[in-house]
């Protein structure tokens, strides 16, 4: 079984200094140190950037050496002209996935271009990972005054296309509720929850949410280098839940879902 973290991140942080810990490197020790096979990997300098083309070149190169491990997802602007240029570079390229972080780049989350984008995306057969929030309001720089994604823009870009698919980081069990039960089962599909951002025992949220949304919404997630990567394998590990639902959160669920994506291919050795 390989275990894939689809929420790692590397790259300079505007509110908090992270020195190694935004490094290739350093995201790699973190995976050997917690048996983390593979990573769905995002460019935090991307979240501030009007256009984000150039920091998707930097995230490539730096992955570069690293394809069995690090698989880059370019990070689009659809308010910046030329954009469908990203996702095609995306579509050729074999990235897994594309990142918007609309909160971050000044795009409304229920307008319109987010809408077009999410179906330019779902047109090219890929995912949209969406992040709800980076940090906890507590440790937020006061500079950064950036709000969450809300439940209802999730629901409305997930029922603006039938083709669209959303892996959403960072979602407490609140949030993945309010979405969730808000859908029809044929919308609800269509979206995977990390874990990151769920509490364990004692409150043991993620085991709630299995037993009531289903283990196959949910995949592995850490937030490194913003949020330490043991707390999703502890909560794992503590959960009361059974094997089977660890091997599909761990990794099966992901591999099996971008699988079956259209015209992609997710690499499957080790």
């Amino acid at each position: 079984m390989r275990v894939v973290d689809v929420a790692a991140f590397i790259g300079a942080y505007p509110f908090r200094h992270l020195d190694r810990a935004g490094s290739t490197d350093w995201l790699l020790s973190q995976m050997d140190r917690l048996h983390i096979d593979r990573a769905l990997v995002g460019y935090l300098p991307s979240i501030l950037h009007q256009d984000p083309a150039p920091g998707n070149r930097v995230l490539a190169k730096l992955t570069a050496s690293y394809g069995d491990r690090l698989a880059p997802v370019p990070t689009i602007n659809p308010e910046q002209p030329q954009w469908q240029d990203d996702v095609n570079l995306a579509l050729e390229s074999h990235a897994s996935a594309v990142r918007l972080f609309p909160q971050y780049q000044g795009v409304d989350p229920s307008g319109d271009a987010m809408r077009v984008a999410v179906a330019a995306v779902a047109v090219a057969g890929l995912p949209m990972v969406l992040t709800v929030r980076l940090e906890d309001l507590r440790q937020r720089h006061p500079r950064d005054v950036t709000s969450d994604l809300t439940p209802a823009a999730i629901r409305g870009l997930v029922r603006s296309d039938d083709d669209v698919r959303l892996i959403v980081t960072h979602a407490d069990r609140a949030f993945v509720e309010e979405v969730h039960f808000g859908l029809t089962p044929a919308e609800a599909d269509r979206i995977l929850w990390d874990i990151s951002w769920m509490w364990g025992p004692p409150e043991d949220d993620l085991t709630r949410l299995i037993e009531t949304v289903g283990r196959e919404r949910f995949v592995f997630g850490t937030g490194m280098p913003l949020r330490v990567g043991d707390t999703s394998i502890a909560k794992l590990d503590l959960a009361e839940i059974t094997d089977d639902d660890r091997r599909s959160i761990l990794g099966e669920n992901i591999e099996r879902w971008l699988i079956s994506l259209p015209s992609r291919e997710f690499p499957t050795d080790a």
